[in-house]
């Protein structure tokens, strides 16, 4: 089981306000709502949390993408691959 940093085991009763049509299908197909919901949350903030991450760290990468471009992979005589 892969570990998520974002669960934190417990539950919170919410409010949220769906489309009434959506929620019909979703019953109708016998789909759990709390835990779709819960599962688009989790994907939602992981997509956000690495999208903020590369924003953070853009001109570090964009900086060693240059060095290397200019340099070489740092050991590339050694790689067997």
């Amino acid at each position: 089981m892969k570990h998520d940093s974002v669960s934190s085991g417990k539950r919170k009763a919410v409010n949220l306000s769906l489309d009434t049509g959506v929620v019909a299908a979703a019953r109708a197909a016998g789909l759990n709502l709390s835990q779709i919901c819960e599962a688009a949350l989790r994907d939602a903030s992981r997509k956000e949390r690495e999208r903020a991450w590369r924003e953070e760290n853009r001109e570090w990468a964009e900086s060693v993408n240059k060095w290397v471009a200019e340099n070489g992979l740092p050991l590339a005589e050694y790689r067997r691959f």
